[in-house]
């Protein structure tokens, strides 16, 4: 009914003529995304979803930075030999294929981010025991305890220190283009170029961001068969002074990625809670050495004697709570 009032009767009346011009696939799955999110904001209302809150649909603008559009089996797209996209009511979309798909897809979607870009993602099965054959067997590798940090991005258990990369900082004294954005006049064609210009550059910081990530989560679950982190409260973090510096980490993208190659790969992932003491335990005796403050990195326990480094001793700490921790998810 949904359907026949906002999809085939609006096309004819003069108002709505322009839904004929584009696929009527993409108008249904509109619709469904629409039902979806008045489910989840009246299961959200009920309690019976869990999870985060879910807040009330909203109409969506031209102006949005990001737009996308879903086609389905029965829009009769397609993957031509020429390795070209052929979509309804647009035609052969020349397209640049960062990897091979390992099986036919089922939908693609056509996603334009901020920077003006467009990208096609594809929904595909794959074969689980291929995705495990790329891994090596995980019952002679190490556990690892992560503690992360701003100064350092990780230090772990076995004592390596991966160094913050600062992407946004590096990039900022280059970023002229948003002050410049500042003093043009709203809603004029400059401005739009101006946008488009700041909007590729954070783009760029974004991108090199998500390639540190997937690379140092991959060699991770790649040499470790348990990695354990801390649930730290992100949201909360990003609210204060260091707000800009935790941004820039990116540390919630960081462990969604390690989380769901976990499960992929079939090794073992534990979040230990945030007011597990990681700071102030020695990990050599287990003395409770009470609070420091965060300019001091290194300290010494004054029951064993231990001179600790501050963040390595709080990643031993995460990996020995990680045995008493519930485990978020295990692959099978």
């Amino acid at each position: 009914m949904l359907s026949k009032t906002l999809i085939t009767e609006a096309k004819q009346s003069r108002e709505r003529q322009w839904l004929s011009e584009v696929s009527a696939v993409i108008q249904q799955q509109a619709l469904r995304d629409v039902e979806r999110a008045y489910t989840n904001f009246f299961s959200s209302l009920k309690g019976s979803r869990p999870g985060v809150r879910v807040g009330a649909p909203r109409f969506r603008s031209k102006r949005d930075a990001r737009q996308a559009i879903r086609f389905t089996a029965n829009a009769r797209w397609k993957i031509t030999e020429a390795g070209r996209l052929l979509l309804p009511r647009i035609g052969e979309v020349k397209v640049r294929w960062s990897r091979r798909l390992p099986s036919v897809p089922s939908s693609v979607t056509v996603i334009r981010d901020a920077a003006g870009r467009y990208f096609a993602s594809f929904v595909i099965e794959t074969d689980p025991g291929a995705d495990l054959a790329r891994m090596p067997e995980a019952d002679n590798l190490p556990s690892v305890g992560i503690d992360l940090g701003l100064t350092h991005f990780t230090v772990l258990s076995d004592g390596r220190v991966i160094d913050s990369p600062r992407f946004l900082r590096r990039a900022e004294k280059n970023l002229k283009a948003q002050r410049e954005l500042s003093r043009k006049q709203k809603r004029s064609i400059n401005r739009e170029k101006g946008r488009l210009k700041v909007a590729r550059a954070h783009a760029q910081v974004a991108d090199a961001r998500r390639e540190f990530h997937h690379q140092l989560s991959t060699q991770l679950i790649r040499e470790s068969q348990a990695v354990a982190v801390e649930d730290l409260a992100v949201k909360a973090l990003a609210r204060t002074r260091l707000g800009k510096s935790v941004h820039d980490a990116g540390w919630a993208q960081f462990l969604a990625m390690l989380e769901y190659k976990a499960q992929r790969y079939a090794r073992v992932f534990v979040k230990v809670g945030r007011f597990e003491p990681t700071s102030q335990v020695c990990s050599v005796c287990g003395v409770r050495d009470g609070p420091k403050l965060l300019h001091v990195r290194t300290w010494t326990c004054t029951h064993c004697g231990t001179v600790h480094d501050r963040d390595r001793n709080a990643a031993k700490n995460v990996k020995q709570a990680a045995g008493l921790a519930v485990t978020a998810c295990r692959g099978r």
